[in-house]
């Protein structure tokens, strides 16, 4: 419980009283869990409206119905006023018994803070000022048996000491949701990065598809999967940890332009940038390669910015970036040199342990040159990222799916973006050679083999497929909670996943 929630013996008081009052107002005839309730306006739509359509001296004014929680209450003789929040907005209703009846006006003293009322009434202004609801007929909508967290709410609307506690708040984000309004718009903001994604690429013909959330063999990254048995095939399957493989397979079926937006599960561990179940956005172009998908992911995150912030200026805790100016784009080697003083390109495994381990790099035995090299980026170079940055040209050891640099043999033709310390996606020039392919699923193998669980199995279909021929073809892709984090200034991946996972 939090701290605002109160003690065992003052909760059981509470408790006892509220099922007294749902038994009293069942008594009276009342279902305290009615059907329906016909809401004609919502409370933010009111307020804006207001000035027009208030009652005056001379007449009454149009009704309105708005319908949402309680949030404070206080009965004076034969009035009460109370203030009702809806999703968007919260507005002061003032009951009389002379406008509602007695009857009504009785029951109302029932009800409690956070019982969903709904409410007919007229706009008109309190001495105070107060933009309010006159209430004409008062219908409870949900009784509420157990108590929210005590939520102090100024005048101006500010809410006060509310649910804070975050391992409280994500284990109950209904509670959470309610008591905390704010934390609504993290969520409507995650829905336009969504929905601004689809319709930026629906705009360039690209189809939306659905792939296997259960696998036979996973794959498409380097992650630990989970796994579970099958009962009608008696064999294991494992939820996803990517859907790459089974998008290309339809780039060899003729689709040329397809992406999903879905959960991918890698059984990792857990921390402000991870979480074992996630949403992932994939797109794959036909005739394309990284650099095309450089240039049209530079313009899907500007597309996204604007229509979810309405800028392309972001703000992640104390340093703002603009999205709308050119990202930057440098080699992996270059930044690696920049950190180290050294070309790592073709330095012996030996060598490089060394100095991974001379700038503080913690690495594992059973770690390959790829392995150690991305464990130096992610210490050395990453957290200084702050500007939109393209890292380009990977290392061929780190890349089991990306085509051969065209030029450099070592490299791959392989690009990430990060802004503000954020490492955002993952794109390539796709790798579409079976033999070159297979190759490749060798060296995973063979890294599994020597103790590194985090491998690429060798996967006989997708091997068959690349063999009936994939066309050139470049893909991407970006992890939307990131994305959500750095566009809502979140510094944890719970604070934008509804219902996150948690040690028990």
């Amino acid at each position: 419980m939090s701290e605002q929630t109160p003690q065992h013996d003052d909760l059981n008081e509470i408790l006892r009283l509220r099922r007294a009052k749902l038994d009293t107002l069942r008594e009276a005839g009342v279902n305290p869990y009615p059907y329906s309730f016909k809401k004609t306006i919502h409370v933010s739509e009111l307020i804006e409206t207001f000035d027009s359509v208030q009652e005056n001296d001379e007449h009454q004014g149009p009704e309105f119905s708005i319908a949402g929680r309680i949030v404070s209450i206080r009965i004076m003789g034969k009035a009460a006023f109370c203030h009702v929040r809806d999703e968007f907005a919260q507005m002061q209703v003032y009951v009389q018994k002379d406008k509602v009846g007695e009857q009504v006006f009785n029951l109302f003293k029932h009800f409690d803070i956070s019982d969903w009322i709904g409410v007919r009434g007229t706009a008109f202004v309190t001495k105070t000022g107060e933009k309010s609801l006159r209430a004409l007929e008062v219908t409870l909508l949900s009784k509420s048996v157990y108590p929210l967290p005590v939520v102090k709410v100024s005048d101006d609307g500010t809410v006060h000491d509310a649910f804070t506690d975050k391992e409280s708040r994500f284990r109950q984000r209904y509670v959470d949701l309610a008591v905390n309004p704010e934390n609504r718009e993290i969520f409507r903001t995650r829905a336009k990065i969504i929905s601004a994604v689809r319709e930026f690429l629906d705009q360039r013909d690209f189809l939306e598809v659905e792939t296997p959330a259960l696998q036979p063999l996973y794959g498409g990254a380097l992650a630990k999967p989970f796994s579970t048995h099958y009962n009608a095939l008696d064999r294991t399957f494992y939820l996803r940890i990517a859907d790459e493989l089974y998008l290309k397979r339809l780039l060899v079926g003729g689709f040329e332009r397809v992406y999903e937006i879905a959960k991918d599960f890698r059984n990792e561990g857990m921390d402000r940038y991870h979480n074992p179940e996630f949403t992932m956005l994939e797109f794959y172009q036909a005739f394309a390669d990284f650099e095309d998908v450089m240039n049209l992911s530079e313009e899907l995150f500007r597309f996204v910015c604007v229509k979810a912030l309405g800028t392309t200026v972001v703000t992640y805790q104390d340093k703002t970036v603009d999205f709308g100016k050119p990202f930057r784009r440098v080699r992996f080697f270059d930044l690696l040199k920049e950190a180290t003083g050294k070309d790592l390109l073709g330095v012996e495994l030996k060598e490089l342990v060394k100095l991974a381990e001379s700038h503080g790099v913690e690495i594992t035995r059973d770690m390959g040159e790829g392995k150690i090299l991305d464990e130096m980026m992610k210490a050395l170079v990453r957290p200084k990222l702050f500007e939109p940055t393209f890292i380009y040209d990977y290392p061929l050891s780190l890349s089991p799916l990306a085509k051969k640099h065209r030029d450099e043999p070592r490299l791959v033709e392989r690009f990430q973006p990060f802004a503000l310390g954020f490492e955002l996606g993952n794109a390539f020039s796709e790798l579409n050679d079976p033999i070159d392919q297979r190759e490749r699923f060798d060296a995973q193998r063979r890294l599994k083999e020597a103790g590194d669980l985090e491998t690429q199995p060798v996967d006989e279909d997708f091997l068959r497929a690349l063999e009936y021929g994939m066309p050139p073809t470049g893909g991407m892709g970006i992890g939307i909670d990131r994305l959500t984090m750095l566009l809502t200034n979140q510094d944890s991946i719970r604070e934008v996943i509804l219902f996150p996972q948690l040690r028990s």
